[in-house]
């Protein structure tokens, strides 16, 4: 998809559509985009940060699963609010999976997710895979949630598997699927909400200057959506990009006023601030592996 249908004039998908109706117009809209670029599309089509929240988080599961059907799915991993693999629960024995999980972003409009077991054998260390499940299936139960303080027009689930049949990924469970999904969901969210801020900078005709600022970040999101996720200069690009989005929050502020789309934005972006700490060691790895040093900490290095 070129950058121009991206930037250009959009006209945004109707904020009351029942959420997997909003997504499928989404993806039809969207072709044969990359991921990346469906973010991206998915924040200038979103009447609402939590929308726009949705379209990256969706587009992060497909760069990181490119086999994903086209409804939306869900990575549930945390039992518990933790997330090491020794302090899971489900089990996988066989295809069969056993467990609950706290969360599934999207709730029941979710048609397929991503779910991490227990498959050691008894005495070894913990060992995840990761596993294919569909909402529907025998033994695939969800709860819906009640609304988040954040983001409340992208509804949650809790997830209870009884004997679920399920489709094991190949690979290791956690480095090579819930670790990379950390870096992915940052880089395609934060492509989102840019795209969301930058859609509105066009309606309510802001500075010029801070629309191509945004514009500027979203090309900067782009490389970094093209880099291995593993590699340390992706992360070592993907903090400064997140710093040059921090060092915008004052203007963002003025230029949205008290207008509804301020309000949601005050009330939503503290999203990006979650997994924090994460992003933080991530980025001492990434400094180490390249060797530089350049004197971050507070909340440069926190986000």
């Amino acid at each position: 998809m070129p950058w121009q249908a991206l930037l250009g004039p959009q006209a945004r998908l109707g904020a009351t559509l029942a959420l997997d109706a909003w997504y499928a117009q989404l993806r039809e809209r969207a072709g044969s985009a990359t991921p990346f670029h469906q973010a991206v599309l998915g924040g200038r089509l979103a009447a609402t940060p939590g929308l726009a929240f949705f379209a990256g988080y969706q587009a992060a599961l497909r760069a990181l699963w490119p086999s994903a059907p086209d409804g939306p799915g869900g990575l549930c991993v945390t039992e518990q609010r933790r997330l090491r693999p020794a302090d899971q629960h489900t089990r996988l024995e066989g295809l069969q999976l056993r467990g609950e999980k706290d969360f599934v972003t999207g709730g029941t409009a979710a048609q397929w997710l991503l779910v991490s077991g227990r498959d050691e054998s008894a005495g070894e260390a913990a060992h995840l895979s990761l596993c294919v499940v569909h909402v529907g299936d025998p033994g695939v139960t969800l709860a819906p949630g009640p609304q988040l303080p954040l983001l409340p027009d992208v509804p949650h689930a809790r997830l209870r598997l009884t004997d679920a049949p399920c489709e094991r990924l190949a690979g290791d469970g956690w480095e090579d699927y819930v670790k990379p999904f950390r870096t992915l969901e940052d880089v395609h969210v934060l492509a989102a909400l840019a795209a969301w801020l930058y859609g509105v900078s066009l309606e309510q005709s802001w500075p010029g200057a801070l629309s191509l600022r945004l514009a500027a970040l979203l090309a900067g999101l782009g490389e970094a959506a093209r880099g291995p996720v593993r590699a340390p200069q992706t992360h070592l690009l993907l903090a400064g990009l997140n710093a040059t989005f921090d060092a915008l929050a004052a203007e963002l502020d003025r230029a949205l006023g008290d207008s509804p789309h301020g309000v949601a934005w005050r009330r939503d972006r503290a999203v990006l601030a979650l997994a924090g700490e994460a992003r933080a060691r991530r980025l001492d790895k990434a400094l180490v592996a390249c060797g530089l040093d350049l004197g971050l900490a507070g909340p440069v290095a926190a986000r």
